[in-house]
């Protein structure tokens, strides 16, 4: 039986700074409906739905999260849907340090308030979302999925940032993200019977426009890219990466930044957006790199990191047995996907071209001794399998 039989319907949203995702699940899991809302608190704001009804597109209005979960649930409401629904699964980006989904209460909503600093371009936004719910759908358990759980048991070095110890014991350590599209992975490795997964080394890039990796040893995530926020570690669509400390400094004495503004350029103004100064998108990027050199750098740049870092984290592995792809740029950009391997051989890593080209689930060639996959994840069946689960121990 399906973890989710007899429980009902669950709804899963997941909110980004500008949008929101989301899914419905009948008692078995089956998807019933999906979709998101673009450009909230825009004067063009977009609802982009699949239900029983068939697919939607319109213009509405939101000027915040708080009003794109009004809108999303009058159209679940009008595809009929909203009957049976028995709890509605949040992502909850920054979860300092907890390790299992929880059910929303008063009490942790006023933690997340307060810890609102750890992630201000994602936390407030989603405790929007999380409040809005709860009000619009009184009776429907509302259940709260950290990103970070997966990286619960890091050991602690790899936790641990280099600040005076004060600061540690205030909760800023290396907390790690993305871990329920990671979490994803890992059962599709075991799924496909990939040995890796349970007694072997692997790394999982999760490649989008947020982008970051992970490193799994014998099933356990043991280090990650991103760290304190997730705008730490790997090149992204407009968020920096890692940078060198002094640059903040550097802006707050030369260009007059104060910390918000350095929050917004390091976030939204970087890059790939900020090196090739025309998209954070990989596929414009590809299209334009033969006759604009700006273009052809922001690539160079984000594949040489992944590259730096695919051998980073092997090495903290001791070797590796497995890669995987995923995410948008990971599952659909074969381009990427073989700059990143190239030069990647002394590792035992070698691509097949035509399987690469094909987006083949297997991309590796038969002579190398790492396994390349290309896996599509699913953050939203996680979501919902999270909150069954957590609303049956309710």
């Amino acid at each position: 039986m399906s973890p989710a039989a007899g429980s009902g319907r669950v709804l899963t949203v997941n909110g980004g700074s500008s949008s929101v995702r989301f899914a419905v699940f009948a008692r078995g899991l089956e998807r019933l409906a999906h979709g998101r809302i673009e450009r909230i608190g825009l004067a063009d704001t977009t609802l982009c739905a699949t239900g029983p009804a068939g697919p939607c597109e319109r213009r509405v209005e939101a000027a915040d999260h708080a009003a794109a979960a009004s809108v999303l649930i009058d159209w679940l409401a009008a595809e009929g849907i909203l009957e049976a629904l028995a709890a509605v699964g949040h992502r909850v980006v920054h979860g300092m340090g907890r390790t299992e989904p929880q059910s929303l209460t008063p009490e942790l909503l006023a933690e997340l308030e307060r810890f609102a600093a750890y992630d201000p371009e994602h936390l407030p936004r989603e405790i929007a979302l999380m409040r809005a719910c709860a009000v619009r759908l009184p009776r429907v358990a509302q259940i709260a999925c950290f990103d970070t759980a997966f990286h619960s048991q890091m050991p602690p070095v790899a936790r641990r940032l280099p600040l005076p110890r004060r600061y540690a014991e205030q909760g800023l350590r290396r907390y790690g993200f993305h871990g329920l599209s990671y979490a994803y992975l890992c059962e599709e490795l075991a799924r496909l019977g990939d040995p890796a997964i349970r007694r072997g080394r692997v790394i999982l890039a999760h490649l989008g426009s947020g982008a970051s990796m992970a490193a799994v040893l014998d099933g356990r995530g043991i280090d990650t890219t991103m760290g304190f926020t997730p705008a730490s570690g790997l090149v992204m669509g407009t968020r920096s990466g890692d940078l060198d400390p002094g640059i903040a400094y550097y802006f707050a004495r030369s260009e007059h930044f104060d910390a918000e503004r350095f929050q917004r350029m390091v976030n939204h103004e970087s890059g790939l957006l900020g090196v090739s100064s025309v998209s954070p998108d990989v596929r414009d990027l590809l299209a334009r790199e033969a006759g604009d050199a700006h273009a052809a750098e922001a690539l160079e740049l984000f594949c040489y990191q992944a590259r730096k870092t695919v051998g980073a984290l092997a090495a903290a592995l001791g070797g590796l047995d497995t890669l995987v792809f995923s995410g948008g740029i990971g599952e659909n950009a074969a381009p990427i996907r073989a700059r990143i391997c190239a030069g990647l051989e002394f590792l035992g890593l070698r691509l097949d071209p035509e399987r690469n080209r094909a987006h083949a689930p297997l991309i590796s060639a038969e002579n190398g001794a790492v396994r390349v996959r290309v896996l599509h994840t699913d953050e939203e069946r996680m979501i919902a399998r999270a909150a069954v689960a957590a609303k049956e121990e309710m």
